[in-house]
């Protein structure tokens, strides 16, 4: 692990060591005849404890690590977002709750008909089986029982069937305690960076781990990605080149922002920003999506066990419309109310309170991210658009989700834990004053995806084609949540490595190699 100190080459290049970038960069250097940089802005997350231990998640965010984005003022959302974005080895992996899921065959039977071929369920799940990450049921040591009395009230108030797994089977309903990325024994979370590289990648000869060190812009040559320009956090510029792909992994953010500043991108954003334009692709930056996340608080009879995971351990999801084929609405039960945007909406909260906070699971509002400038320094910015879909599905999907945490308040066994509604307050009953009391109130998931989408031809906005190769330069792929089409109804972190698992086969395809011969070896 280093900065470079001179300019070097190599055949593979991966930009960002996120939860992406580790699974891609570990993947290529199994090969041991090919050569793999792997550049993280941050340093590594290996003496970092709080990056371990998935119970002190938390922790991790709006720290040193935490790019801590903000968004323009929303017109009808929060505008007093976080978005976190973590600059360290392993990226937003050292710092969720890693609810992991398998990738439903909805969300994957959408990217197809947006032209995303060869993302259908079949071929895409057995990528799911081979993730070198322990996923688990919480086991029951980890299981607070206040959160099986509220899984219990789900399921009577809702009709939804109490699971006790999620990923080995396809389903629509449920509540239950999820199946996250961690060691129960341990409570070690599966981090993409320890998962993929710090237990036995790091130290292959082929690897190379670039820390603390930001990648300027790409360099392209007659039409083609054939290395990137460094910036090391001591200020030194050295250059690495690729001599078989380079592939970006920055996140929805940092990826689009990225292809910009190297003049891949909207003509009149990156002539605003003063940058030459060497390939107009409309799409980069665009169609941007989160899941938005309402909440209802209420105020507790007695206090809960301390018990936990992660503290974010169970949830519900249901289905609101008859036609769809993913959960319209999913809900999280925090053993701890996050309420700084109720308390800034005038809520007072009780010392003693417990919430329900549900998201909008395909949200049809998309927005974007834009860079103003060529210098990487200046942060990114970005506008949401949450609830501005025209057909204002986004908004009565979250009032539904209240109305559904209300159900589940007022049934037996969470019932008798709870002592009157505090936020958004039993006085709110209609549409619309739930509706304005929540989009005030809303907070993101930090699920931000979709912002270098791929899809067919026949889309001018398509950024990328079903390889995750973009459009218009050769040599250059796109490989995080920015590549997916449209948002997962569930946490993406899942499905954020299973295509990365299936795009190093993609990039071992197009070298010569066989990517069914290497889903079939490596397979765990």
């Amino acid at each position: 692990m280093e900065t470079l100190t001179e300019d070097v080459t190599v055949d593979y290049l991966v930009i960002g060591g996120g939860t992406a970038g580790c699974v891609v960069a570990s993947r290529l250097s199994e090969d041991p005849t090919v050569t793999v940089a792997l550049v993280e802005a941050g340093p590594t997350d290996a003496n970092e404890p709080r990056a371990h231990s998935i119970r002190r998640w938390a922790e991790m965010l709006e720290g040193e690590y935490d790019l801590d984005y903000r968004s323009v003022p929303q017109e009808r959302g929060n505008s007093f977002i976080r978005q976190a974005r973590l600059r360290i080895l392993g990226g937003c992996s050292t710092a969720n709750t890693m609810i992991t899921w398998r990738p439903f065959r909805g969300d994957l039977d959408e990217w197809v008909s947006l032209g995303a071929d060869g993302w259908d369920y079949e071929t895409v799940s057995p990528y799911f089986d081979r993730l070198l990450a322990q996923v688990t049921p919480i086991p029951e040591a980890d299981r607070n029982p206040y959160l099986m009395d509220v899984i219990e009230a789900a399921s009577a108030a809702l009709d939804v069937p109490v699971r006790e797994t999620w990923n080995d089977t396809e389903f629509l309903t449920g509540a239950g305690y999820f199946e996250i990325g961690y060691d129960p024994e341990t409570n070690h979370r599966s981090s993409a960076s320890y998962s993929y590289i710090r237990r036995g990648a790091q130290e292959r000869d082929n690897l190379q781990l670039v820390l603390e060190t930001l990648a300027e812009r790409l360099i392209i040559e007659d039409g083609r990605a054939v290395g990137a320009v460094l910036r090391s956090s001591a200020g030194q510029t050295t250059v690495v080149r690729a001599r078989r792909e380079v592939i970006v992994s920055c996140g929805a953010i940092d990826s689009p922002a990225l292809l910009m500043r190297s003049g891949i991108g909207p003509r009149d954003v990156l002539e605003a920003a003063g940058i030459d334009v060497l390939v107009d692709l409309p799409g980069v930056g665009e169609n941007l999506q989160d899941h938005a996340e309402g909440l209802v608080i209420w105020e507790a009879r007695s206090d809960r066990p301390t018990v936990r995971a992660t503290g974010w351990d169970a949830g519900y999801v249901i289905t609101v419309d008859d036609d769809s084929t993913v959960p319209d609405v999913s809900t999280h039960i925090p053993l701890d109310t996050w309420g700084v945007a109720a308390e800034r909406y005038g809520a007072v909260l009780p010392e003693n309170n417990v919430s329900l906070v549900f998201n909008i699971a395909k949200p049809r509002s998309s927005g974007r991210v834009w860079i103003t400038s060529a210098d990487p320094r200046e942060v990114p910015s970005i506008d949401y658009r949450y609830f501005t879909d025209a057909e204002g599905r986004d908004e009565r999907m979250l009032i539904a989700g209240a109305r559904a945490a209300r159900r589940v308040a007022a049934q037996e066994p969470f019932a008798s834990h709870v002592v009157r509604e505090i936020f958004p307050g039993e006085h709110v009953q209609s549409d619309e004053g739930l509706s304005e009391a929540l989009r005030a109130t809303h907070q993101t998931v930090y699920h931000v995806s979709c912002t270098c989408k791929m899809g067919g031809d026949a889309d001018p906005m398509a950024v990328l084609d079903a390889a995750l190769r973009v459009r218009g330069v050769a040599g250059l792929r796109v490989v995080d949540a920015s590549s997916f089409p449209t948002i997962s109804a569930l946490n993406p972190v899942g499905l954020v490595l299973t295509l990365a698992e299936r795009a190093a086969d993609l990039i071992r395809a197009d070298a010569g190699e066989s990517s069914g011969a290497t889903l079939s070896a490596t397979a765990n």
